[in-house]
């Protein structure tokens, strides 16, 4: 058995301890774990216990309880708790209540029960000495392993993969039974899942069913999940040993290691071996319930019972406390006393000591000795074959006789050399170790451990786990030429992994294109610099799983080399704004303060290459203000201010009331000023004045509203205040007033929405006042759209529906801009990136049967807005094509039957039905026929309108809805068509049939005719015998049987077909033929040279059939063997030539017919001479030539190197005479018998397969061929090289 790759460590800090208890009485046992919040689960039997009546399971903290109430006899089992990855066991011994004593004068003999009490069953053992748990020993005394590990190690698996519970390794006894159940949900399957059972590497189980072993299957519709259950029934020690579980559905596979332990029968403490020698009749009432004496009568009765003797005698006769006080003599090891003992003195023993049973006590012994001869050097061997998993370490434990004896370890007959860490060779007590660290393939070998001139050998199979993939891609979008990096995370360091794109593996070319780096777990595909052709899907392969990913390249964002600066000009002067970006195709256009600006012939645009110019000749005043550059197609822009600089001295008089010049700005007195939310809303008043005028800026009234102080009834909604250049009433801090000569300046920082209204300015000064009002406008990106609506999905699309925002920000929205990413995933992929205009939009390029979901983004010519809510998850499925081929198949007064075939492409989804449909021609208005939908390819709908013209479709279902209908090409009128009667015979029956006798006869006449005719058989005029023929009428056809045909079934059949007073009528001539009678009065007509002329007369029975010719065969009376003359012979007279002289034959004629030769011949009566002629011929005498021949090999066995897990043959050639016996051999020892080889010999060609061969499989295999004359040997190197995982390309 593996054992864990690090030391167990214990999840309980007080255990269970098995405790005795009387009827009646309550047992508590209790148990605490070192976390607070433990799962704790206790068992009985390996069954789970629950609360209720019987149990009560209390939980407090860290410490918990299991009490039994009310304990019976069959309370008396095995329980466990379990808690994480440790289970101890306990037991529950119950103790009939306690009987008033009897007696004690009572005599031994007596008719009472207390002499036999203690044989009752088996005995509790003393209190002082409990059963250690199953954390305390790990394995039985006699091959306790080091203290290292004291704990056996965990056989529970976490649930990965397919399983939703995997089988757990199991003990049971000999002959009792044990189940094992897997589990696995089947709700994400498209296909029934697979499962198969094995035992060791590779036995599969499932032809191993029978009276030991049953393999059943479950399934749970409402939970979608499968029970796979393997029942070992009456189990036996040989059952025991590894076993594996493994379940496929199309493309995905998982399995699962346990291990089952078989034990051997307790021994009954106390037993006394003469009881194996009664009959069985009492022993079985002892073993079963309350014992009566040994002395009942019954000692002749049953069959004798030896099955408590197959333990070591030292387990039987452990003396009991009970026992103790009903008999006072100690108890002896009688088969101590019968081994040490001369043959002579059997029979005194079996006398003295009761055994009545001498020649079972003879056999049993006899079998005794041969076993203790077999093992004579180990007391416990190694098992048949262990498996552990690849980098856990494993131990191999026997248990030799001699304390003191030394043993060797071999692997592949190689000895283990000490060296390093890689083997652990320990030796304690009996017990011998061989521990293997860090197992990998080249440890999955043979094993052997040799103690002098004994040894066992075991097999240890080394499995490669699953690599699983623990990251998965993630989908990418990235500016076409930068470098993209798509990485995931395996399972396992080094592991082999293989990438894909759209399908084709990708591999190191020559240009670099693609670099493959691994960092341990992580596999990283690195492409230097994305373009448009690296745009795809992106899959990774382990030989565990797969994960795909997709890349989209975007053409590169647009960069500012140089951004437009602010001018400060004078008048006359020339102003240019210049900016220089990356793209030369890019144009764009120029605002000025919000309103775009047009060439004229002061202002000029110009665009070369990268550089865009606005040139303003002869600047004026009114060319003040903020420019902006905005490039086509992107969402950012370039601003930069212009100011005017007027070098002028004006003669103001003193008292010059204010003015406000908006005029001079190229402003009405009601101007609208467009600013971007965000952005800096700056006002720039031209003033006038003397003294300086104290400005005020109010928001929300006109100016025309706005009052001299002091005469304010109300308060405007907000107000600034300016004089001598400082502000004189507070505002919001992000408002800010400036007042310069000349001018006064009111911005705001970080325009908002609310920010927009009419904005009054007022200016007073002693002289008078003057107002102005400017309308602010605030454009913003819009809101985002509203949650987006799947309304159709396809095989790799689907459309999504959107409606537009609740405030398009200012500005009418010019389009949208659409996501996707898989459901789960954390990556967006962009769909569009021009702004799409209409709400409603197609995707595409999705994977079939992955969820996605979509959200949506609003564009105007501020930017883009938020995005939308995520849409409801949807999957991408195709609904099937249309079905094909509808047609009616019958149709009747109130009825018709349709029928169709299946759809050409069904797709990744399961076809949930079909659905039938009509309407009356000329309306449009489709009714169901049914309720539901129909699997089946017909239908027949019932309950119509008599001349009703109906049209009938077909749809066909699935998860995606319903497909393209399949109409009828024009309407059907509800009616039955009266039909002529009509035979329609086929080609091959319109001649005679010819059957052979004891051939079965089939006819299968189709007609026609409505309503169904009436259909008659006779032959010769007379009806047909039912019980020699039979006949079957259907509405479109009748069959002629006949089982097992005869000559009297020949003749010609009459068939007739009638519909009242209208009929048609066809006939079938049937032959049936035998083999002919021999050919009569055979007669040898004459005699000359070496000539012999015979003659015949026809057969009297021709079998039915017309004779085609003869065979004519001759024999030397002297030898009798037969030799054909003529075959096909079609005269009965022939000349019989060539014959030699000297010669005396007989002749022999057989008939032909058209089904073979006749099954006796006619012989000729006489035989015929031929006379010698000259001198006699001595023929001369040759010695028999010897053509024995020694074997010798013609073709050798030939080196080989292959890969571990596929069959390999080797071949060779050898000839000799006789035929040699073959023996192979490997490493010199014969392999003949091994179940793993098989061996061939065709025409001299010997072949040897290896199946699956693994690593230990090499070495040197040899061929050897004896014969009487001599032998060869041949011989090769096979090399077994490791298995590189690499998945064929789907």
């Amino acid at each position: 058995m593996p054992e864990p790759t690090k030391k167990a460590v214990s999840a309980f800090i007080k255990k269970p301890k098995t405790q005795e208890a009387e009827e009646g009485s309550s047992a508590v046992f209790e148990a605490e774990t070192e976390k607070p919040d433990a799962k704790v689960k206790w068992q009985c039997d390996t069954k789970d216990i629950v609360s209720g009546n019987k149990y009560a399971v209390t939980a407090a903290g860290n410490k918990h309880s299991l009490t039994i109430k009310a304990v019976t006899m069959g309370d008396a089992s095995v329980y466990a708790v379990i808690a994480g990855g440790s289970k101890v066991k306990f037991e529950l011994k119950v103790l009939p209540k306690q009987e008033p004593p009897a007696p004690a004068e009572a005599p031994a003999g007596g008719t009472g029960e207390p002499a036999v009490s203690v044989e009752q069953g088996p005995a509790a053992p003393p209190a002082a000495e409990p059963r250690p748990t199953a954390e305390e020993t790990a394995a039985p005394a006699h091959d306790a392993p080091p203290a290292e590990c004291g704990q056996p190690p965990d056989t529970r698996q976490d649930l990965t993969g397919l399983f939703t519970e995997k089988p757990q390794s199991g003990e049971v006894t000999v002959g009792e039974n044990i189940t094992f159940v897997a589990k696995v949900n089947a709700a994400s399957l498209l296909k029934k899942p697979t499962i198969k059972w094995f035992k060791g590497k590779w036995m599969d189980l499932a032809s191993k069913s029978g009276k030991h072993l049953q393999l059943k299957e479950l399934y749970d519709r409402n939970t979608k999940a499968y029970t796979f259950e393997m029942h070992i029934i009456a189990a036996k020690a040989n059952f025991a040993g590894g076993y594996r579980c493994e379940v496929s559905s199309r493309d995905k596979f998982d399995s699962c290691n346990f291990d089952l332990s078989v034990h051997e029968a307790c021994a009954v403490e106390g037993f006394d071996i003469r009881a194996a020698f009664r009959r069985t009749g009492e022993a079985a009432k002892k073993r079963s319930g309350p014992s009566t004496s040994s002395t009942d009568g019954n000692e002749d009765s049953g069959e004798l019972d030896f099955s408590t003797l197959l333990k070591k005698s030292s387990s039987f006769l452990k003396p009991s406390t009970r026992a103790t006080q009903v008999n006072a003599e100690p108890d002896v090891d009688v088969w101590e006393i019968l081994q040490k003992a001369p043959a002579s003195e059997y029979e005194k023993i079996a006398f003295q000591y009761g055994i009545t049973d001498l020649r079972g006590m003879l056999k049993r012994l006899k079998k005794m000795k041969k076993e203790e001869k077999k093992s004579a050097a180990f007391l416990r061997k190694l098992d048949p074959a262990y498996q552990v998993e690849k980098g856990h370490k494993i131990k191999l434990a026997v248990e030799v006789a001699n304390a003191d004896v030394e043993v060797k370890w071999l692997k592949n007959g190689q000895e283990i050399q000490p060296t390093g860490s890689k083997y652990i060779f320990e030796s304690v007590g009996n017990m011998r170790y061989l521990t293997i660290n860090h197992c990998s393939l080249a440890d999955d070998a043979t094993y052997t451990c040799l103690v002098g001139d004994e040894k066992c050998t075991t097999e240890l199979f080394v499995k490669e786990p699953p690599v699983l993939i623990l990251k998965n891609l993630e989908d990418q979008m990235v500016m076409k030429g930068e470098r993209v990096e798509l990485e995931c995370e395996v399972s396992e360091e080094g592991a082999h992994v293989k990438w894909e794109k759209d399908g084709v593996e990708l591999t190191r070319d020559e240009s670099f294109k693609y670099r493959f780096k691994k960092d341990g777990c992580k596999h990283v595909l690195i492409i230097n610099e994305a373009t448009k052709e690296d745009c795809g899907h992106y899959k990774v392969k382990t030989n565990g799983g797969e994960s795909v990913a997709e890349l989209m390249v975007q053409e590169k964002e647009l960069e500012v080399y140089q951004s437009i600066a602010d001018l400060t000009v004078k008048a006359k002067d020339e102003a240019v704004f210049k900016c220089e970006v990356s793209d030369e195709t890019v144009k764009g256009t120029w605002y000025k303060n919000g309103v775009e600006v047009k060439s004229d012939a002061r202002t000029h645009i110009t665009h070369i290459g990268r550089i865009h110019k606005l040139t303003i000749d002869d600047v004026k005043p009114e060319d003040e203000g903020d420019y902006t550059f905005v490039p086509d197609g992107y969402a950012f822009n370039l601003s930069a201010k212009l100011n005017f600089l007027e070098v002028k001295i004006d003669y103001v008089p003193r008292q010059d009331p204010p003015k406000i010049h908006l005029d001079c700005m190229g402003r009405t007195s009601d101007s609208t000023i467009v600013v971007v939310a965000g952005n800096k809303l700056r006002l720039d008043v031209p003033i006038t004045g003397d003294p300086a005028p104290t400005v005020v800026w109010t928001k929300g009234e006109k100016a025309s509203s706005v009052k001299p102080e002091g005469e304010e009834k109300g308060e405007p909604t907000s107000s600034w205040t300016m004089k001598d250049g400082e502000m004189v009433t507070e505002g919001d801090g992000r408002v800010h007033v400036e007042s310069t000569k000349g001018h006064c300046v009111f911005t705001i920082e970080g325009a908002e929405r609310q920010d927009e209204g009419v904005y009054s300015v007022v200016v007073r000064n002693p002289a008078g006042e003057d107002t102005a009002d400017i309308n602010v406008k605030v454009v913003d990106v819009p809101d985002p759209p509203q949650s987006p609506r799947i309304l159709s999905v396809g095989e790799d699309s689907c459309v999504v529906q959107w409606d537009p925002p609740l405030f398009d920000g200012g500005q009418p929205v010019i389009g949208y801009v659409l996501e996707r990413k898989k459901k789960k995933s954390y990556r967006w992929m962009r769909l569009n990136f021009d702004p799409y205009p209409e709400t409603t939009y197609e995707a595409k390029r999705m994977i079939e049967g992955v969820a996605y979901e979509m959200r949506v983004y609003a564009v105007n010519t501020i930017g883009m807005s938020r995005h939308s809510p995520a849409s409801q998850p949807f999957v991408p499925v195709a609904p099937t094509s249309e079905p094909i081929g509808l047609c009616i198949d019958d149709i009747s007064d109130t009825s018709i039957s349709l029928k169709w075939r299946a759809p050409e492409r069904i797709g990744s989804a399961e076809l949930e039905g079909y659905g039938v449909e009509y309407c009356k021609e000329g309306t449009d208005e489709w009714v169901p026929a049914f309720e539901g939908l129909t699997d089946r390819t017909s239908v027949n709908i019932r309950d119509l309108t008599t001349g009703d013209k109906l049209l009938f479709r077909v749809r066909a279902f699935n998860m995606a809805g319903p497909s393209a209908p399949a109409t009828l090409a024009q309407a059907a009128t509800i009616r039955e068509i009266m039909q002529r009667p009509k035979i329609w015979v086929p080609r091959n029956l319109r001649q005679t049939l010819i059957k052979k006798v004891g051939e079965t006869v089939n006819l299968v006449i189709p007609f026609q005719g409505k309503p169904r005719p009436k259909v008659t058989w006779s032959k010769e005029g007379e009806p047909l015998n039912p019980t020699i023929v039979s006949i079957r009428n259907s509405d479109t056809d009748t069959i002629l049987f006949i089982r097992k045909s005869d000559r009297k079934h020949s003749g010609k059949y009459d068939l007739q077909v009638q519909i009242e007073n209208v009929e048609d009528t066809a006939s079938v001539t049937l032959q049936i033929v035998d083999v002919p009678g021999p050919p009569e009065v055979l007669k040898i007509m004459d005699i000359w040279g070496f000539n012999v002329a015979l003659e015949w007369k026809p057969p009297k029975d021709n079998g039915n059939s017309e004779i085609t010719g003869y065979n004519i065969q001759k024999a030397d009376k002297k030898t009798m063997e037969w030799y054909t003359v003529f075959e096909q012979y079609r005269r009965t007279h022939c000349v019989v030539s060539d014959l030699i002289m000297g010669n005396e034959y007989v002749f022999r004629v057989f008939a032909i017919n058209l089904v073979g030769l006749s099954p006796e011949p006619c012989n000729t009566k006489d035989s015929a001479f031929i006379q010698k002629t000259g001198i006699a011929y001595k023929p001369p005498s040759y010695k028999e030539h010897d053509f024995s021949e020694a074997p010798k090999f013609t073709h050798p066995l030939a080196n080989r190197s292959i890969i571990a897990g596929y069959n390999a043959t080797l071949s060779c050639s050898v000839r000799g005479i006789p035929k040699p016996k073959v023996t192979w051999y490997k490493n010199k020892m014969d392999i003949s018998n091994e179940a793993k080889y098989r061996m061939f010999s065709k025409q001299g060609v010997l072949t040897l397969e290896i199946r699956k061969p693994c690593p230990f499989d090499g070495g040197v295999y040899t061929c050897k061929a004896v014969n009487a004359s001599g032998e060869d040997i041949v011989e090769c190197k096979l090399e077994v090289r490791s298995q590189i995982i690499k998945e064929e390309k789907k």
